[in-house]
C-alpha cells in the first residue's frame, strides 16, 4: 500500500515529499553539517557504509511505497532544513510508527525541528489513522530532547545499547504520544500553550543508568 505524501506548513515551515533530485542539495548540507550531525547518526555495526545519498532516497521511497515509511524534508523559509522519517509504521492492532529526524545547525533554535515534527505526527493522526507515535532520543542529545519537552512527547523509559550511532550501541530515553491525548492535534495543542507540564521529564533513576553503559561482556 503506497502511502500519500503531504506537502504540510506552518509559518515558516515547510515539510513536503523527498525527492530523487535533493540528493545532491541534501549531500552538501550533510557534508556542511559532519561535526554537528556525526554524533547522532546511525551507523552499520557490521562495518562502515558508504555515503550514497542518492542510494539512501530511493530506499526511503521503495520503503514508502510498501506502505512502511514517509520521508520528508524540511524547509525553512523555503531553504531546505533538514530531514523527517517516519518509520516502521505498522496498522492493525498495533497502528503505530516511529519518527526520527535531523535538522542543519543553522536551523537550531528556530522551531523549525518541533514545528515539522508536530505537523506530520498530526498526519499521521488524523489523516493516515495511526495510535501512536514514538521518537527514540540519545540521552545526550539535548537539541533533541527539547523538541519532545516542547511537544509534550510522554516519557516511556530508557531502551540500554538500543540503536548503533556513530560507531556504537547507544542508549535511548524513549517518548510517545497516542492520539487519545491530542484531539486538538499536537500543533494547534503546543501553539494553544497548552502542552502539559513535565511530562517529558525522565526519572532520576533513568538519567543516572544512562550515565553508565552497560558493560560489553566478551
Amino acid at each position: 500500500m503506497a502511502l500519500y505524501l503531504p506537502t504540510l506548513s506552518d509559518g515558516p515551515v515547510t515539510v513536503r515529499p523527498v525527492r530523487v533530485r535533493d540528493a545532491r542539495a541534501l549531500e552538501r548540507e550533510l557534508l556542511d553539517n559532519r561535526a554537528w550531525l556525526r554524533q547522532w547518526e546511525a551507523t552499520n555495526p557490521n562495518g562502515p557504509s558508504g555515503f550514497d545519498t542518492r542510494g539512501s532516497i530511493r530506499a526511503l521511497l521503495a520503503n514508502s511505497r510498501a506502505g512502511h515509511g514517509m520521508p520528508f524534508i524540511i524547509e525553512y523559509e523555503g531553504q531546505l532544513a533538514g530531514q523527517l522519517n517516519v518509520s516502521s509504521i505498522s496498522y492493525g492492532s498495533l497502528s503505530s510508527a516511529t519518527i526520527g529526524y535531523w535538522v542543519s545547525e543553522r536551523f537550531a533554535g528556530k522551531n523549525a525541528t518541533p514545528t515539522a515534527v508536530a505537523l506530520v505526527t498530526d498526519h499521521c493522526f488524523f489523516t493516515v489513522g495511526l495510535h501512536r507515535m514514538e521518537i527514540c532520543i540519545r540521552p545526550e542529545n539535548k537539541p533533541s530532547l527539547r523538541v519532545v519537552e516542547k511537544l509534550g512527547f510522554r516519557y516511556e523509559g530508557l531502551r540500554r545499547r538500543y540503536i548503533h550511532i556513530n560507531g556504537d550501541w547507544r542508549d535511548h530515553f524513549c517518548f510517545a504520544l497516542v492520539v487519545e491525548e491530542v484531539r486538538q492535534g499536537v500543533l494547534r495543542r503546543w501553539k494553544d500553550g497548552a502542552v502539559p507540564a513535565l511530562v517529558a521529564q525522565r526519572p532520576e533513576v533513568d538519567v543516572r543508568a544512562a550515565e553508565h553503559p552497560l558493560p560489553v561482556i566478551k
